[in-house]
């Protein structure tokens, strides 16, 4: 996920993509989740304290069956929307009832840096059986999936932008993306809006700095309640921080100034208070959706080299006694099977999920030969 560049963090030494996803990816990282016990949030976080998420580690609970359903992208998937070379596919529910899938740094050829360069670019799907496997049904722009807005990359004053989270409300589409000078440097974030299905967008004008609350407001999902607010978890995008939570009208989502933090002060959390991290760790690329009355949460955790999820009854519960699991490990390459997958990361969860019949779109890029690079989906049962 990032420019296919090797770019400047902004700060210290440059930041290489191989040491941003995470080179070390045959060793697989084991024991606990660093969640950062001594430190305030975590004793805050209703007296959770470090117990690595409590029903996080899922005590009890019976094994995962997880299953490779299909490659999502990649030669003779994608090809005739000229995309071999692709990443995230962040996955929404369109107005019209679709699905629509936002790819990041998409190339021609079937490898990073091979050709025709876009981001971000999607691709529609009318898929109902999730079991059956995922298929397209056409790119947005025509017959080649096409940028969803122009640019030129590497301009003098960003390299690319990347898909952040993709959300509808009503009848109108919002994406949220980041503006990088450079892989882990983002100047900017912003969010698009789109009132015909995904076909074409437009700016909102939203514009967040960077370094909005110590960069913790770069990478973020959002999803609706039934409340009226659009709840978001946010975190900086380098994959090496923890997160944090607003919410905002949903009539308001384009207006930065009615995201409102949640934070503990004084012996309590409340909405307005400066925010206060609800979960330690090191999150990478993060998914947030309601489901079954619930809301779930998925994310690359770096710290463990895998991708987690949360089950939560709102997104202000204790995130340390929330029902956790692993979804899909890291791996080796050459020695990879259903729920392990070298070089993973992403994990966004694929509408008509269950909580027992999960859908994940899931990245993979060999920063060594630079393929594969793609996403995949991987069903996960027993979740819950």
């Amino acid at each position: 996920m990032g420019s296919h560049r090797e770019g400047g963090r902004g700060r210290g030494a440059p930041m290489s993509r191989a040491r941003f996803l995470r080179t070390a990816a045959g060793a697989a990282v084991g024991g606990g989740v660093l969640l950062g016990a001594g430190q305030a949030a975590a004793g805050a976080a209703g007296g959770a304290g470090g117990t690595a998420g409590g029903a996080a580690a899922g005590r009890g609970a019976q094994a995962l069956e997880v299953t490779k359903i299909r490659d999502l992208t990649g030669p003779g998937i994608t090809t005739a929307y000229r995309m071999e070379a692709t990443d995230l596919g962040i996955p929404v529910r369109t107005p019209d009832g679709r699905m629509l899938f936002v790819f990041g740094d998409t190339f021609e050829e079937a490898r990073v840096g091979g050709g025709w360069w876009r981001s971000p670019v999607a691709l529609y799907s009318t898929t109902t059986d999730l079991d059956a496997g995922v298929t397209w049904s056409g790119a947005v722009g025509g017959a080649a999936a096409q940028q969803l807005w122009p640019y030129e990359h590497d301009n003098p004053v960003f390299s690319t932008v990347l898909p952040s989270d993709v959300i509808t409300i009503g009848s109108t589409m919002y994406l949220h993306a980041m503006v990088n000078k450079g892989l882990g440097n983002v100047v900017w974030t912003e969010i698009w809006r789109s009132d015909d299905n995904g076909a074409t967008w437009v700016h909102t004008g939203a514009k967040f700095a960077p370094d909005l609350h110590g960069g913790l407001f770069q990478l973020l999902t959002w999803a609706e309640g039934n409340d009226g607010f659009v709840y978001v978890f946010s975190t900086e995008f380098t994959r090496s921080k923890p997160m944090i939570l607003h919410r905002v009208p949903a009539a308001r989502i384009a207006d930065p100034g009615a995201y409102e933090p949640w934070g503990y002060r004084n012996g309590a959390w409340a909405w307005g208070n400066p925010p206060t991290p609800v979960l330690e760790g090191r999150f990478g690329e993060m998914c947030l959706r309601p489901m079954a009355g619930k809301w779930i949460l998925t994310w690359f955790n770096e710290a463990d080299y895998r991708i987690d999820g949360i089950l939560m009854d709102t997104p202000t519960s204790n995130l340390y006694e929330a029902h956790r699991r692993t979804l899909v490990w890291g791996g080796q390459w050459g020695n990879e099977d259903d729920s392990h997958v070298a070089q993973l990361y992403g994990g966004y969860v694929i509408p008509g999920s269950t909580p027992d019949n999960l859908h994940l779109a899931v990245s993979q890029w060999n920063t060594a030969e630079n393929w594969p690079y793609r996403v995949m989906q991987h069903r996960v049962r027993g979740f819950v």
